[in-house]
């Protein structure tokens, strides 16, 4: 397994960009509601990379994708304009709005840029070759830049052609935000300092064991204790003889939640599952809840349970890693989010190095005020759980080429 050193390819200091172009990948892919950005997190988070840019005299051509369009040209709901002012804004300084994706035009635009100049072009997704790396089109985003940075670690688990495809054509690196991504999430995934950092805990949560399936068979290589809550709990449950009521629990993967504790039970991994849970007769956010121990038919389990909460928190009290990916119950109804704002709380009151895994874990711990109190919050739930899972990403590797 590679190591968080030794997956890491060129960073901004490996770099010449001094009067280059660059064409810089960023996650610009923010909520939009009216035309305007309703939440820009994502574009402060390329802040860094792009001012240590302009410091060194770096032109700046900047690409990022926007919600889900067809793939087939121009969609007004997913235009990068509102996000391109934005960056304006917050910089205090004009950036240069190219109406297209590529193209001659696009081009001329890019070299008319001074030392420390921004550009943001449209929508990647607009053209249909960036979800396929086309090479033609790859060519094409290449020709806008000398140097390629990748600061968009969201999207390093695609293969796409401003990720994979542009950075076989370019010299380039990774940008401030993605090296703290690798280096924060590499770090639990070398054997270096394994001492170090035990006991080590992972808990993962959210709706389904396959979509997990290849994160719990890698941590379960490393970690001490694997905390599994959500409704992929009530598969784990279910397997085990355990009454889960009406849970929602995915009954052709009963076997693999076997064979997946067996291996935690070889390698000395104590698994901890709810003991006890939230309930209600519906799935809805006014249904009724109440806290059991064993669930009755017809009732569902939305939450853990304050009995869980209290007996895992003895647990991770001693851990010196924790990794979290997943919530506990459906945390955006009040009735259903103690458990994960508890598992959130005790994140924020430990000693040792926390990491949380992007996605709704994130979500979750800014909706509680608590993102300032762990070690580290991933800006990519996909990536994170990839990167955990198989030590590496496309993007990396195409920069390491």
């Amino acid at each position: 397994m590679a190591t968080g050193g030794s997956i890491l390819p060129k960073t901004l200091g490996d770099l010449d960009v001094a009067g280059k172009r660059v064409f810089l990948r960023v996650d610009f892919n923010v909520p939009m509601e009216d035309g305007k950005v309703t939440d820009d997190t994502r574009i402060r988070g390329a802040l860094p990379t792009i001012t240590a840019l302009r410091e060194k005299g770096a032109r700046l051509v900047i690409g990022s994708h926007l919600g889900r369009p067809k793939g087939k040209g121009f969609e007004a709901a997913y235009s990068m304009e509102p996000a391109a002012a934005k960056l304006a804004e917050l910089l205090d300084t004009e950036v240069v709005f190219a109406h297209e994706v590529v193209g001659d035009e696009v081009t001329e635009l890019a070299k008319e840029l001074p030392p420390g100049g921004i550009m943001v072009v449209e929508n990647l997704r607009f053209h249909p070759g960036e979800k396929t790396n086309d090479p033609a089109f790859a060519k094409q985003l290449a020709a806008l830049g000398e140097v390629y940075v990748d600061d968009a670690f969201g999207c390093m688990h695609r293969g796409d052609g401003s990720i994979a495809g542009v950075a076989e054509l370019l010299p380039g690196g990774v940008g401030l935000l993605v090296q703290k991504e690798v280096e924060s999430l590499g770090s639990l995934l070398t054997t270096d300092n394994r001492l170090e950092r035990a006991p080590f805990a992972a808990i993962l949560g959210g709706a389904k064991v396959s979509d997990k399936i290849g994160v719990i068979e890698s941590l379960a290589k490393r970690v001490d204790h694997l905390f599994i809550g959500g409704a992929m709990a009530y598969t784990f449950l279910e397997a085990q003889g355990i009454p889960v009521g009406a849970s929602r629990v995915e009954e052709d993967k009963l076997e693999l939640a076997l064979s997946l504790l067996e291996k935690c039970r070889n390698r000395n991994v104590k698994v901890h599952l709810p003991i006890d849970h939230v309930v209600a007769d519906r799935f809805a956010e006014d249904a009724p809840a109440e806290v059991v121990t064993t669930i009755p038919d017809g009732k569902m389990g939305l939450d853990i349970g304050p009995e869980t909460l209290a007996a895992w928190g003895g647990v991770l009290a001693s851990c010196r890693t924790i990794f979290w990916n997943g919530p506990m119950g459906v945390f955006e109804w009040a009735s259903f989010a103690n458990g994960t704002r508890g598992v959130a709380e005790m994140l924020a009151a430990s000693t040792g190095f926390t990491v949380v895994g992007g996605g709704d874990s994130a979500a979750a711990l800014a909706k509680f005020g608590l993102q300032d109190r762990v070690s580290h919050v991933s800006t990519g739930g996909g990536a994170s759980l990839e990167l955990m899972e198989q030590g590496d990403l496309v993007g990396l590797q195409a920069l390491r080429r």
